[in-house]
Order: C-alpha cells, then structure tokens, then sequence
C-alpha cells in the first residue's frame, strides 16, 4: 500500500511541476487550440494551450520506470507504446498548431501507426502466452481464446485509442473519465496482486494533476497527446493483464462516445438527417443546455458506479 501512495503522490507532483514548466512555455509559443467553427459553444476556448499531455505522460513514464524498474516486459512494453501515442499525438497537434487549423495528421496516417502498434502488442500476447481472458462479473472464470488474441488485441487498440480520444471534447471529460477507470482498475488489479496495478495508480496520480489545470475553465487542453497516450494506456493495462473484456464494461462513457459517432455518421449518410444535435454525444448534452461541469461529473461518475459494481464481483 505504500509503493501505491508514494506512486501516486510522486506522479502528482511530478506532473505538476511539469505542468507548471511547460504552461508558460506553450503560450510563449502561441501553442494554442484550434476550435471548429461550428463548436459555437467552444469560442472563447480558441487559443488555449494544448499539448498538456506531454506533462503527465512524461510523469507517468518517468515515475514508473523508477518505482517498478525495466524487469518486467510487459510493463516496458506498455511505457513504450504509452511514449509511442504521445510522439504521434504531439506530431498531430504540432501540424494543426502549424498550420493553424484544426486538422493535423490525415485519418489513414493514424489508422497505420494504430494498426502497426497494435500488431506487435498482438504478437507479445500470443508469444507470452497471454491469450487468457478474465470474464467480468464470473469471478475466476477465465477463457483461454489461443490465437484470437491477435485480431481481439488489434480492434481494441484501434477502437480504444479512438474512443478515448473521440471523449476528449470537453474540460475534464476525458481525463477524468480515465482516471476513473484507471482507478478503479489499480483497485481491481491490486486485489489480484498484479504489478500492473502500480502503473494505474501512478497514472491517477499523473492525471489528476493535469485535470487541477483542466477543469472548466480549462488553462490548458491534453490534446491528441495525452489522449492518443491514454487510450493506448488504458488498452495496454487491459490486454497485458487478461482483462480485455473489462474495457467495454468499465470504459461504457468512451463507448457510448464511439458509438455516437458511428451511428451519427452512418444514419447522416442515408438520411441526411442527424441523430444528434451533435456528435459525439457530450456535444449534444451541450447543445440541450447542459453545462460542461454536469456532463463531465456524469461521465466520470457512471464510471465510477460502473467500477464499484465490477468489484462487488471480484
């Protein structure tokens, strides 16, 4: 229980600190976000500083290596792929800040590094023998799906990564909603005495030093650095541990965000009319008058529920 505290505590200040190094760097830079036109809502955002995902990744990279040390492949392994989003989220917000619009990197350069990642992640699972997947709600049931690891692994990193990264569209949803979920998850992990439950705690610890700037009003946004490094966080925590299936339970909000999307898109498409007012669905909760402090306290509070009732079962 110590190792956890003195995680979490270094973490947060760590990222902090950061936080506080890189703040006044990024406006010095003019590092700013780029608000859609349409986001009516978001004008008085244009110009905020993104980008502040570096400060907690680099804490939570950092923080792990000198708690848990470079032993164990799996953790290497997530803290590389972690590092691995973040350089590709901070490519695609350096291009936007560059080009000063809100487009960074093109959709199919993201699905190659996504798929590309994912395939290796894929081959560790079937190498390392951790084909084995713990059913949520059956305690110690498990199945071992042999081989299917492989495409389970990559559709969850592409559908995750996206996810996440499709919720992060309000002050505080997508970091609070992970910290959340990794929280819960550190509990979860910890009652089985898995190492992996010290990386989730160091991260919460990380991220909520993020959000005492991230909350609304926001001094500073994650970007696609810090949510293309959550989503691939939260999915190297879940596959690396055999709870793959946990994800679309205890992650329901980033869910919820992907599947509003799709159905948005498609249903546009074949009717030229909306589902939503707007998509992903927290824009639409904006939209009907609902403040960004009472979408993001719901999102993160269902996650929490959610996670309580997925302990009640361990």
């Amino acid at each position: 229980m110590k190792l956890y505290l003195i995680g979490i505590l270094s973490a947060f200040l760590l990222s902090f600190i950061l936080l506080l190094i890189i703040l006044p760097l990024l406006k010095r830079l003019k590092a700013g976000q780029y608000i859609l036109g349409y986001v009516k809502e978001h004008k008085n955002k244009s110009g905020t500083p993104t980008m502040g995902g570096l400060a907690f990744i680099t804490a939570i990279i950092a923080v792990s290596l000198c708690v848990l040390g470079v032993g164990d492949g799996r953790i290497n392994l997530t803290l590389a792929i972690t590092g691995g989003y973040t350089f590709v989220g901070f490519l695609d917000d350096y291009l936007k800040i560059s080009h000063k619009e809100n487009e960074g990197l093109k959709p199919y350069q993201k699905i190659i590094f996504q798929v590309a990642i994912s395939a290796v992640a894929a081959a560790y699972c079937y190498v390392n023998k951790l084909t084995t997947l713990h059913i949520p709600f059956f305690k110690s049931v498990s199945v071992d799906i042999g081989w299917g690891i492989i495409p389970l692994v990559i559709f969850i990193f592409i559908a995750t990564v996206n996810c996440v990264n499709l919720t992060d569209g309000l002050d505080g949803l997508a970091g609070g909603t992970s910290t959340a979920y990794l929280f819960v998850f550190a509990v979860m992990l910890a009652m089985r005495g898995d190492a992996f439950a010290e990386i989730c705690f160091i991260a919460v610890g990380a991220i909520c030093a993020f959000l005492v700037l991230n909350v609304n009003k926001a001094s500073i946004f994650m970007g696609d650095t810090g949510s293309l490094a959550l989503g691939g966080l939260i999915s190297c925590v879940s596959i690396f541990s055999g709870n793959s299936l946990y994800i679309p339970v205890l992650g329901i909000m980033f869910v919820i965000s992907g599947i509003s999307v799709i159905v948005q898109v498609i249903y546009y498409k074949r009717t030229r009319r909306r589902v939503f007012l707007m998509a992903p669905i927290h824009h639409h909760f904006q939209m009907k008058g609902y403040s960004e402090c009472k979408i993001t306290y719901a999102y993160v509070t269902i996650t929490a529920l959610v996670g309580i009732i997925c302990l009640l079962f361990m």
